[in-house]
C-alpha cells in the first residue's frame, strides 16, 4: 500500500498536546482553556487539509524557478544541506518580520498571534494564506540554485522546531539561549506586553534578532494575544477580520499615499475602531444563550471526528476519489465553521448541520450509487420541508438551551 506517513505527525502532535496538558493541570497551571484551545485547532485542521493540495503547487513553482532561473547548479552535500536550513532560517526571519510590519502580510500572519493562551495547540494555528506567503519568500532558494527536493525537505524540517516552542511549561535553557529560539524567547514573541511588542522574530535561531536589534529577554510575565483582543471564537471571523479592516480602510483612505499606506503601511495605519464597526456588522452573537456541558461535550466530539477523519483521510489519500477527497474538504470546513458558530452561539448553525448532512450524502452516492439512498434523501427532505421550524427549534434548545 501507498500511505501517506506524514499523516502519523497528527497523532503524535496530539500525544505531546495531551502530556504538556497533563503536566500544566498536574502542576495547577491554568494555560488551557476549552474554546481557545478548540479554536486553535479548528485553523490547524484546515491548514493541515488544504497542505494536501498546495504542496504540489509549491514544489511546482520551486521547480519552475529552479529550471529557468537557477545561478548556480547546486548539488546535495552534508555542507549544502546546513547551509540551505540557515538560508532558510534567515529568510523566515525577514518574512516574518515582515509579516508584522505590513498589513497585507499581517492579515495573513496575524491568526497566528489571536490567542490567548500560550501552549502546544497555539502552533497549530497557521493559514494557506500565511503558507503562500512564506512561499513567496523562500521562492528565492529555486533561484540561487537549491533544488526543489532539497528545498521542501528543508522546509519539512524547518517547520517542525516551532511546534516546541509554543509552550509555557518549559522555562529558560540556559546556553541554549544564547543560539536557539527557545519557548521563552517565542513566548516574548507571542506576547503583547508594550515592551514585548515586534520582538523575537527567529524561527531556529536567535542570532538574527540579536544581529539586526529586535532581541528581548524575557523577564516580565508575558500577556498573550492580540493588544486589542479579538473576543471571538467564529473559524471565519479569525481568518478573515483584519482583511475586512484593510478592505474597509482602504476604501475611506483619500489619495493615492493614503490607500498604499493601508495595504503596505504598518498596522498602525488601520484604525482599530474599524473592527467595532464590522463587527458590528458581521458579528450577531445570542446574548440569551448559555455554555452548557452539552454543547462542550458536542463541540468537543465533532473535533475528535474531524482529527480522526483528517489522519485516515491523509494516510489513504492516494486511494481516495478526487470527487470523494472535494465531498470531505467540503464537509470539513463546514464543520470547522460549525464548531466556531456553535461557540459563538449562533442560530444558523442548523442550516450548517444540514449541509453537512447532504455532503455526506453526495459522496456515500458517489461511492455506492443505489436508488434507495435517493428515497432516503426525498424522505429526509420532505419531513425538513414540513417540520424544519419544529427541528430547528428543538436542536438549537438541546444545544443552547434557548428557544427561537
Amino acid at each position: 500500500m501507498h500511505l501517506n506517513h506524514m499523516a502519523w505527525a497528527i497523532p503524535l502532535f496530539l500525544l505531546l498536546m495531551g502530556i504538556e496538558y497533563g503536566v500544566a493541570r498536574k502542576k495547577g497551571w491554568r494555560y488551557f482553556s476549552f474554546s481557545t484551545s478548540i479554536s486553535n485547532l479548528n485553523v490547524g485542521v484546515a491548514e493541515r487539509l488544504l497542505d494536501t493540495f498546495t504542496i504540489g503547487i509549491f514544489y511546482f513553482v520551486y521547480d519552475y524557478l529552479h529550471r529557468h532561473f537557477a545561478i548556480f547548479n547546486i548539488q546535495s552535500s552534508v555542507l549544502l544541506w546546513i547551509a540551505l536550513l540557515i538560508l532558510t532560517d534567515f529568510i523566515w526571519y525577514w518574512y516574518h518580520r515582515l509579516a508584522h510590519e505590513v498589513n497585507i502580510l499581517w492579515g495573513a500572519h496575524v491568526v497566528h498571534h489571536q490567542s490567548e493562551d500560550f501552549n502546544y495547540t497555539v502552533s497549530a494555528r497557521i493559514t494557506v494564506f500565511q503558507a503562500f506567503a512564506r512561499m513567496m519568500f523562500w521562492s528565492v532558494l529555486p533561484v540561487i540554485g537549491f533544488p526543489p527536493a532539497m528545498i521542501i525537505s528543508v522546509q519539512l524540517v524547518h517547520g517542525l522546531y516551532p511546534f516546541f516552542i509554543h509552550t509555557r511549561t518549559i522555562g529558560k535553557l540556559g546556553v541554549l539561549e544564547y543560539i536557539f529560539v527557545t519557548p521563552s524567547h517565542h513566548r516574548v514573541h507571542h506576547a503583547c506586553n508594550e515592551q514585548y511588542l515586534d520582538k523575537n522574530y527567529g524561527d531556529v535561531l536567535i542570532i538574527w534578532d540579536k544581529l539586526f536589534g529586535t532581541f528581548v529577554t524575557e523577564e516580565e510575565e508575558p500577556e498573550y494575544g492580540l493588544t486589542k483582543p479579538l473576543d471571538s471564537h467564529s473559524f471565519l471571523w479569525q481568518h478573515f477580520h483584519f482583511l475586512l479592516e484593510i478592505a474597509y480602510a482602504f476604501r475611506q483612505a483619500k489619495g493615492l499615499k493614503q490607500k498604499w499606506l493601508v495595504v503596505f503601511g504598518k498596522p498602525d495605519h488601520i484604525n482599530p475602531g474599524i473592527r467595532e464597526v464590522l463587527e458590528e456588522k458581521f458579528l450577531f452573537r445570542n446574548p440569551t444563550g448559555t455554555t452548557t456541558r452539552r454543547l462542550h461535550n458536542y463541540v468537543a466530539a465533532q473535533m475528535v471526528m474531524t482529527l480522526a477523519a483528517l489522519f485516515f483521510f491523509l494516510l489513504l489519500e492516494k486511494y481516495i476519489p478526487l470527487f470523494v477527497q472535494a465531498c470531505f474538504t467540503i464537509f470539513i470546513f463546514l464543520t470547522l465553521i460549525n464548531s466556531g458558530a456553535i461557540l459563538e452561539q449562533r442560530q444558523w448553525v442548523f442550516y450548517l448541520e444540514y449541509a453537512r448532512l447532504l455532503v455526506i450524502f453526495l459522496a456515500v452516492y458517489y461511492c455506492w450509487p443505489r436508488p434507495g439512498l435517493l428515497w432516503l434523501i426525498a424522505l429526509v427532505q420532505t419531513l425538513v420541508f414540513y417540520y424544519k421550524a419544529t427541528i430547528q427549534q428543538r436542536y438549537l434548545r438541546l444545544l443552547y438551551g434557548i428557544r427561537t
